[in-house]
């Protein structure tokens, strides 16, 4: 049974969200403030919180910087009606593994529940990624294609490691470079990532050129993909 904490104030949307993502496996708290929340977590443990950014008792996204600096862990979905890429780098800088802007489907926050209970159960397991023809032990650091060692610098090995934690997923070039370089972003060349993902194409990709696993998404950043689709 999955256990997800939803802070939302608009008790039309909370219920909502509530019935989404209500069913078998899955037991949902709805709270409409920020103490309420503090004291549903305080009481007990979950595998996932959606949390709206603006409450009427504290911004949610203050929430979340607290709870992460507390050393929390619980994956966080940002619900935001705050759309620009510059509020979008802040929320996952804060510490949100995703994010949803307002207006949005419930069926697509749906998806994106399951893809954070998922991924929150792939991180519980021990031992390397293993994705298609790649296999990648980021502890021991042996990265693998087809059976064949990689060797990757230790700059490739963080930026490939946050792409695969973060696979589906658009990461602006700004958390990049920050992630990358451990908050030392305005001391690094505007070009350095440009640079360490072309290097990092060149061992992974067999078409550098013309990439299916580590893509570009045009002025917003990268992701990694299944590989399954061209372009």
């Amino acid at each position: 049974m999955k256990s997800i904490l939803i802070v939302e104030d608009d008790r039309a949307l909370g219920d909502g969200l509530r019935l989404a993502l209500r069913g078998p496996e899955a037991e949902i708290t709805l709270c409409q403030t920020l103490a309420a929340a503090r004291s549903a977590l305080e009481a007990g443990s979950f595998d996932l919180l959606v949390l709206d950014w603006n409450l009427p008792d504290g911004s949610g996204l203050d929430f979340l910087r607290r709870l992460r600096a507390g050393g929390g862990t619980t994956p966080v979905i940002l619900l935001t009606a705050n759309d620009m890429e510059t509020d979008i780098v802040a929320g996952l800088e804060s510490g949100a593994d995703d994010y949803v802007t307002k207006p949005f489907s419930l069926a697509v926050l749906r998806a994106r529940v399951n893809a954070q209970l998922r991924r929150g159960g792939e991180a519980a397991q021990a031992g390397p990624a293993s994705l298609g023809a790649f296999s990648f032990d980021f502890d021991r650091m042996e990265f693998r294609r087809d059976g064949r060692l990689i060797d990757l610098s230790k700059t490739e090995q963080k930026l490939l490691r946050i792409l695969v934690e973060n696979r589906g997923r658009t990461l602006p070039r700004e958390l990049l470079v920050d992630r990358v370089w451990s908050g030392g972003a305005e001391y690094v060349d505007e070009n350095a990532l440009s640079v360490t993902v072309k290097r990092l194409r060149g061992k992974l990709e067999e078409t550098p050129s013309k990439p299916r696993y580590l893509k570009t998404v045009y002025g917003i950043g990268y992701t990694w993909t299944t590989g399954d689709q061209e372009g």
